[in-house]
């Protein structure tokens, strides 16, 4: 039986290691024990035309698994996770709830981290970097306080580990370790309860290992943002 294909990058900079999304996507595949392979693409080759194919945006990941071919790491692990019978409710109002947080986490919570990203990393030179971060931060500041609230005292979102609880932690994570996070005790543990299930920590190590390839030239002019989804 042929084997699912995701791809990856073979090099990304230090920040970004254990953080590219095609870890979503190897997470949720640990999760269901599904074996798969990966298409290493160097710096530069997720914008040629074989890879647009499969991605338009010129992103990672990418699932293929024969004439199916998914981008987006959220259609990919809701994908997965119908296709296999994992991380999701049974009933039709509990999966419901757990696609509910997994856009949550996407669509809510993960803009204002990045544009945090985008700000501090990507175009911290840039004049008006230093200006946004105040209003960056407080959307921050309010999206953890809410996401917090409505955990509460709660182990997941909604009864067991879901592929909501997957994604929250993933985009929560990026955050690991920053005051904007630890003034929230009840997330910081919320992540470290979803970090270490082993099927993550299989995925990250899976992930870092992928990571044999070099800089391209010019790395100051290694600006990859938005080339992961």
């Amino acid at each position: 039986m042929t084997r699912p294909v995701i791809t990856a990058f073979d090099w990304v900079p230090d920040f970004a290691q254990g953080q590219v999304r095609d870890l979503r996507v190897r997470w949720i595949l640990e999760e269901a024990g599904r074996p798969y392979d990966v298409h290493y693409l160097s710096q530069g080759a997720q914008k040629r035309s074989d890879h647009r194919a499969r991605q338009p945006f010129g992103q990672v990941p990418t699932y293929q698994d024969g004439d199916l071919t998914l981008f987006e790491s959220g259609a990919i692990v809701l994908h997965l996770a119908e296709r296999h019978g994992v991380l999701l409710p049974t009933d039709p109002a509990g999966k419901a709830r757990a696609t509910e947080w997994l856009f949550a986490a996407l669509n809510t919570v993960e803009p204002p981290i990045m544009d945090h990203a985008v700000a501090t990393l990507f175009e911290r030179d840039e004049p008006w970097s230093k200006p946004r971060l105040p209003a960056i931060d407080a959307r921050i500041a309010e999206r953890f306080g809410e996401v917090a609230a409505r955990l509460g005292d709660r182990e997941w979102y909604d009864g067991a580990f879901s592929i909501g609880d997957l994604m929250m932690v993933a985009v929560l994570r990026i955050m690991e370790g920053s005051e904007q996070l630890a003034a929230h005790p009840t997330l910081v543990t919320y992540v470290e309860r979803g970090t270490a299930r082993p099927a993550f920590h299989r995925a990250l190590a899976a992930q870092l290992a992928g990571f044999t390839g070099k800089p391209p030239a010019g790395y100051a002019e290694w600006v990859a943002k938005g080339d992961c989804a």
